[in-house]
């Protein structure tokens, strides 16, 4: 889609949408804000209750089948593998995924998640790997970056792939949407840095749908936005707070793309092409922009998607038809990828 300049001022703060789209959104913040609590912890015991999860189903569901598997048994670090059934005796690529929820929230079994994960593999034709990292408050910087690492480090090892569906982890992309896709964005410098020291594993693509950047001041996006769908000023104030070290502020290079810090693999030829997605009503576009800018300026092949009338997740909505096109937008920069 062409590149549009965010407006001057909004007179709305979200696109017309359906009472059950509504709903839904309304569930999806008082998630959030009802688990949180007064001392910066998460009600855990009342998130499980509201986000139960959903089991792993080998039986096909919208012709794509999933399994849980184990990819380090000390934390324990699972993540949950999707792909097209019937299984292909042809071995499919690999689109490794980082779920949002600002590093604090969800995982790879809530329902938004698993279904948005079985549309890739269905409209890729590939397998993907979602990450179940650990969480802040509990597991703070860089312990969801270390696990989502690890994964990469477990598809590289034959032995503990499974036989079915067959891999091909010498065509891997790293995808995520807000807080996943800066994991998928920190994973791609950490590859990038040691890139030689994968037997199979090559990283061909990233997918940042709407990632989660920050820095001390306040954009024009998050000033004319505020109070938009998902993301507010303030929930991600908390997730910052959350997430970053003990007495950091946003210009730590888990936040800001542009931190110095955070440079060392983004210079590197083994930084893959990435597409990043933007939407209309999201608070974080300024910052998305401004992360499209700071690949572009060290070199790096990036396609940028605006869509005008979307909010912050919205792909997770099928009923959009702006999270239809993108599917179809991650099906051909997969196949490309590919070749």
């Amino acid at each position: 889609m062409a590149h549009l300049d965010p407006p001057a001022k909004a007179t709305t703060l979200a696109p017309p949408m359906t009472w059950r789209t509504r709903l839904s959104i309304f569930a999806a913040g008082y998630l959030t804000d009802a688990t949180r609590r007064a001392d910066g912890t998460i009600n855990r015991r009342l998130l499980a209750y509201l986000d139960p999860g959903v089991p792993p189903s080998a039986a096909p569901r919208n012709g794509v089948a999933s399994l849980d598997v184990l990819i380090d048994p000390a934390l324990p670090l699972r993540a949950r593998l999707f792909h097209p059934a019937p299984a292909s005796t042809t071995p499919l690529p690999v689109v490794v995924f980082f779920h949002g929820g600002g590093f604090a929230y969800l995982s790879a079994s809530s329902p938004a998640y698993d279904a948005a994960c079985r549309r890739i593999a269905r409209h890729c034709g590939a397998a993907v790997l979602s990450v179940d990292y650990r969480r802040a408050p509990e597991h703070r910087f860089p312990a969801a970056y270390d696990d989502a690492f690890a994964a990469l480090r477990f598809l590289d090892d034959p032995k503990k792939l499974p036989t079915a569906p067959p891999l091909d982890v010498s065509r891997c992309f790293l995808a995520g949407d807000s807080a996943g896709a800066n994991i998928a964005h920190h994973v791609a410098r950490r590859y990038s840095l040691c890139a030689s020291s994968f037997a199979t594993v090559r990283v061909r693509g990233l997918v940042a749908i709407q990632p989660f950047f920050g820095g001390q001041e306040r954009t024009p996006a998050e000033l004319r936005l505020d109070g938009a769908p998902i993301v507010s000023v303030p929930r991600c104030d908390w997730m910052w707070r959350a997430f970053l070290p003990p007495g950091a502020d946003r210009t730590h290079e888990a936040a800001h793309a542009a931190s110095p810090a955070a440079i060392p693999g983004v210079d590197s030829d083994a930084f893959p092409p990435a597409v990043v997605v933007v939407g209309g009503y999201d608070p974080l576009q300024d910052w998305q922009r401004r992360y499209c800018e700071l690949l572009r300026s060290r070199g790096k092949e990036v396609q940028l998607l605006e869509y005008p009338d979307a909010i912050h997740a919205f792909y997770v909505f099928p009923e959009f038809a702006e999270s239809k096109d993108l599917m179809l937008r991650i099906k051909d920069f997969v196949a490309a990828g590919t070749k």
